[in-house]
């Protein structure tokens, strides 16, 4: 064998089309005496590996970038609604809420229902001592009760008579946020 030219040590295994492991080639580099050969390895990726590859990644991002988008953080204007309705509650604007709120709040309930609603709540749970963002997720819906752009904000929260869970279901309107649903859960409650 003359120097620089290849000899093939191995045979076809029939796989070389997936993940070739090493196409082992031998130089014999001593000048053609075979006691000292130096393997070079190339491996190869095929092409339908490689389109799998590529499918799978684009299928992962447009997962990720969903119409509902969970965040860690609130933006400024859904959390300043947020403690707008908080505020609200504290210093019992029952009524302030409740005009305030998405049409979809006055038409799950009447005036004299969130009034009675509220008070049920303040008398068993008291006043809220502090909260903790548990979630917050971004919604866009064509459809459905809450139509357009929504945010869901889950805090787990400590009141003067217990703990619960609370959350605040806002809708944009017009380019404001407003109060579609509020829901606390506690076992005080019970």
């Amino acid at each position: 064998m003359q120097e620089g030219k290849a000899q093939s040590c191995r045979k076809s295994q029939g796989w070389e089309g997936w993940f070739t492991p090493a196409a082992w080639v031998a130089f014999y580099a001593s000048g053609g005496k075979p006691p000292f050969p130096t393997l070079r390895f190339s491996t190869t990726l095929s092409l339908s590996v490689f389109i799998g590859l590529l499918i799978l990644s684009v299928s992962i991002f447009a997962f990720a970038c969903g119409l509902q988008t969970e965040r860690r953080g609130v933006p400024a204007d859904v959390e300043a609604a947020v403690g707008t309705v908080s505020d609200d509650i504290a210093a019992e604007r029952y009524e302030k809420i409740y005009n305030e709120a998405s049409e979809l709040w006055r038409q799950d309930a009447t005036l004299e229902q969130s009034v009675a609603t509220f008070k049920t709540l303040h008398s068993r749970l008291g006043q809220v001592e502090n909260r903790t963002l548990q979630s917050a997720t971004e919604q866009q819906n064509s459809g459905g009760p809450l139509k357009g752009r929504a945010y869901i904000v889950t805090y787990q929260t400590k009141f003067q008579n217990g703990e619960g869970m609370e959350t605040f279901t806002l809708v944009e309107r017009n380019g404001h946020w407003l109060l579609a649903r509020y829901f606390v859960n506690s076992t005080a409650l019970k």
